[in-house]
This record gives structure tokens, sequence and C-alpha cells, in this order.
């Protein structure tokens, strides 16, 4: 992968190293350090036969994705037509679309991708869909890789079963600017589940319904090289099974309180926290807390509330208090000041870097870079 337009912007925006405790907040905080020793730990983890291409909603990021591409990562997925175009623009090639498109100034935007990423692949779960992206494909003068998403139980997007695979492959199969690549099967409702044995009996049953599949259309005289899913939760159950050839985690590089909450102590949960949001106190009038400056535009909403781990407040709780502000209670016998910096752990680490423009990468205590979000906002 050459060198990104965020890469080099990045190491522009440098200028004099700072302490990350004078970042305007709230900021997104980066430990690069742990950001790389989890990506290292996901590639080794996968190691050899299964290939990893990570998925970048979490990240959003052409610099991120560089890094996990370098240490062997065979692509990223992307969850929106927007991550794609961004990352893509910023030299990420190798890329997947996860989530079907329907429309068709959608696929035509996605077959213009194609044009400078040959390596593109989307999957689709509609005959509709595939008859208008395979005439865009054409228009364009672009093949274009496709892969039959299967509904594992989750029911938000796939095919119902093995007659609808067939018959969709099929179909894919009267169009010479499209390639039956393989299937995907995600099941994003088994990844907080506390407890490996539980998420184990899960991805089973789920896994159950993708071999069905698998098998007919192998029957059917298809041709099934990719079967792709899985994500950080189910990482331990995925390889353990032998389905998925392909997984696709995504938060492992930062990690969040939802999934700290429910990996535990499982091996699907050894990576380190690597991003945080960083607030300051801004009033200290009520003696039972203190009020910072990161309230529900800082945070995603739609996990537990954010988990403080500065001293003195790591046995402190967060509660939102406004678009604006969060209510954190105060350390008893403790003197909290004015713009005493405190760094929460984001809920779900996604939707709060959907959030942001930029990343403030730290070194210790030293803020090294600022990195532009690529896809920053990305959600068309």
């Amino acid at each position: 992968m050459t060198t990104s337009p965020a890469a080099t912007m990045a190491r522009a925006m440098v200028g004099e190293p700072g302490s990350r405790y004078r970042l305007p907040t709230p900021a997104l905080i980066v430990d690069e350090a742990k950001v790389d020793a989890n990506i290292a730990a996901m590639a080794a983890r996968v190691g050899a036969g299964v290939g990893l291409r990570p998925h970048a909603k979490t990240h959003k990021s052409a610099w991120i994705a560089g890094k996990q591409i370098a240490r062997g990562a065979v692509g990223v997925c992307c969850a929106k037509l927007g991550e794609v175009e961004a990352l893509s623009a910023a030299g990420v090639r190798g890329i997947l679309l996860t989530s079907p498109v329907a429309d068709e100034s959608s696929l035509r935007r996605l077959c213009r991708v194609a044009r400078v990423d040959p390596g593109l692949r989307c999957v689709v779960d509609h005959p509709e869909a595939v008859t208008t992206l395979a005439a865009e494909a054409e228009r364009c003068d672009v093949g274009i890789a496709v892969l039959i998403d299967v509904d594992v139980g989750l029911m938000r997007t796939g095919v119902a079963g093995p007659a609808e695979a067939v018959a969709l492959a099929a179909h894919i199969a009267r169009f010479p600017s499209l390639t039956l690549a393989g299937v995907q099967g995600y099941g994003g409702h088994w990844q907080h589940i506390a407890g490996y044995a539980a998420r184990r009996d899960a991805v089973h049953a789920g896994m159950a319904r993708l071999s069905r599949v698998i098998e007919a259309l192998r029957d059917a005289g298809h041709r099934v090289e990719t079967v792709t899913g899985g994500g950080t939760g189910t990482v331990q159950a995925d390889l353990e099974l032998g389905v998925l050839n392909e997984l696709q985690p995504g938060s492992y590089v930062f990690v969040d309180v939802q999934y700290t909450d429910a990996l535990g102590e499982d091996a699907d949960g050894a990576f380190a926290t690597g991003l945080w949001v960083s607030s300051q106190v801004v009033s200290t009038n009520a003696d039972p807390i203190v009020t910072v400056d990161a309230g529900l535009k800082a945070f995603a909403t739609d996990g537990p509330a954010p988990r403080p781990v500065t001293a003195p407040f790591t046995d402190s709780t967060y509660a939102f208090f406004g678009d604006e502000h969060g209510a954190i209670t105060r350390p008893p016998g403790t003197e909290v000041r004015l713009a005493d910096r405190i760094e929460l752990v984001t809920p779900h680490c996604d939707p709060t870097v959907d959030r942001y423009d930029e990343y403030h990468v730290v070194h210790g205590d030293t803020v090294v870079a600022i990195i532009p979000i690529d896809a920053a906002r990305a959600s068309r």
C-alpha cells in the first residue's frame, strides 16, 4: 500500500509535541503502541490458512488500515458506501462492502471505485440489486466480484436459506460483468454474548445454517471460494469451528466498554484499550459530582455508560448530563479543580469515532500526531 494522504497530512500536522492533557476537549485519544500491539496480536492469532480482513467501520482510517495490511491483512471491510469511497480515495485497496446496496446511483458509485480498486468486492442478497449492479458494471467497463450475503440468524440482511442462495447464484451467473466469489455470514448479535461457551453455541447454530447454504451452492455447481464473516467477539469460536476462511473483526483495534464487559478473561478479550475520549472538569459546585465537557455529542449512547479511567476517578461512575456535559461522581476526600482532565473508555467505539474528525495520537503522555479520520461521518 502506498503512503496515504492521511499519513502525509498527519506528519504535516504534528508540529511541536505537546501534552495530551493540554488538548482542547472533548478529544479522541489513540494510544499508538496499544493499537499496534492489538493489530499484531490479532494477526498472530488468526495465523496462516485464514484470511484477515478487518472491519474499518470501527476506525474509518487509512492510517490504521495501512497498519493492518502491513501486518498481513488481505484488505479491509467497510459497512457503508461512503466509507468505501473515502478509504479508496486515501489509497486503501482490497475493500469489501459488507452491506447490500440497492439503488442505481449508489451502485454506479460502487463501480467507479472498482475502476481504481480491482480487488473491490461487495455483498448482494436480492436479484433486483444484482441486475442493476451488472448493468452499471457493464456501463463502467469493470468486473465486480460479489458474495452472497446469508442470514445466519440476525435477520438484518441476507438470503433466507439454501434455495434462495442457489437461485441468486444462478441469477449472478447470467451476467458477464459479475463473478461469484463466495458467501458472507455475519452474526452481529453474537458479538457481545457474555461467556465463551454461550457465544460458541450461538456461533455454531449460525455456522450450521451457513454450511447448508455452502453445500447447496456447491451441489448446484457454483464455486464458493471465500467464506467471510465473524467479529471481535467470535474469533475463537470461528477459528475452532472452521467454517469461515476469512474473518472480519473490527473493534479489537480499540476495545470498548461493551467488549470489555462481555469478553472478560476469554481469549477474545485479550486486547488492550487503545481509545479514549478526553474531557475536562468545567464545574465543581455540586458536592456529589463534578461536571465534564463530554456529553451526548461526545459518545455513542447505545451501550453502557462511558467509564472513567483517570486517577482518582477510576471508581467513579459517569452519567450523561445533556448534549455537552457529563456527570462524574466525586471521589470521597479528593480535591477536584476546574480544568482537571478525565479520560473515559468509550461505550461503543464505532459510532463514537463517527462523532469526531481526527485522532490525537499519543505516545505515553505526549501527542505525536493528529490523524484525520478519512471516513468520518461517511453515512451514505
